[in-house]
């Protein structure tokens, strides 16, 4: 097995447990003055595929969507969470978070922090807009609802995903930050 295979598998399996730990201790969930909680859970997915490509990013996003589901069907916290034992709203809409991330990160990688930043929120903003949707075409809420709910939760979890994004990846790969570089951020 090549080195690189191996790096792309021990970050996948690094990432999806942290999404797991996020997901088991509540961490991943931060209340919020809307009533619903603000999530970053999706955040390993956007700074996988980043790391290591879209597959890998996929793969994440498949373990914090099959882990949501389970987590709906064993352990509910509240009456929407049935919902998110459909696996057409738990699981598909968190495949696309990490390669969605990754193209924008190659279009803009360019400008390191921009494009870091800006695949943060594009990441973080495909994960609600798509289950989001389905909460729209399965009928669960109707739809003059949904941009209420992108405008209070969608848009501060997009930014705590630019941030954190930012912050992981620029430590990571010693990106300078003004006068800092990497680790030191």
């Amino acid at each position: 097995m090549s080195q690189e295979r191996t790096r792309k598998i021990a970050i996948t399996g690094v990432l999806g447990a942290i999404s797991v730990v996020l997901g088991l201790t509540r961490l991943g969930f931060i209340p919020w003055f809307s009533g619903a909680s603000l999530t970053v859970m999706h955040i390993p997915a956007i700074i996988g595929a980043i790391l290591e490509g879209p597959i890998v990013g996929a793969i994440i996003g498949l373990i914090f969507g099959l882990f949501s589901m389970l987590q709906a069907a064993i352990a509910p916290t509240g009456p929407t969470d049935v919902w998110f034992t459909n696996p057409l709203l738990a699981v598909l809409p968190r495949l696309f978070i990490g390669p969605v991330a990754y193209y924008v990160w190659k279009a803009l990688s360019r400008w390191q922090v921009p494009a870091l930043i800006t695949a943060g929120i594009a990441g973080s903003l495909t994960n609600t807009v798509l289950v989001l949707g389905v909460i729209g075409l399965l009928g669960y809420v109707p739809w003059a609802i949904l941009p209420g709910i992108v405008i209070a939760n969608g848009l501060p979890e997009a930014a705590a995903s630019a941030v954190l994004t930012l912050a992981v990846v620029a430590a990571w790969r010693r990106i300078r930050i003004g006068k800092k570089e990497g680790a030191d951020l």
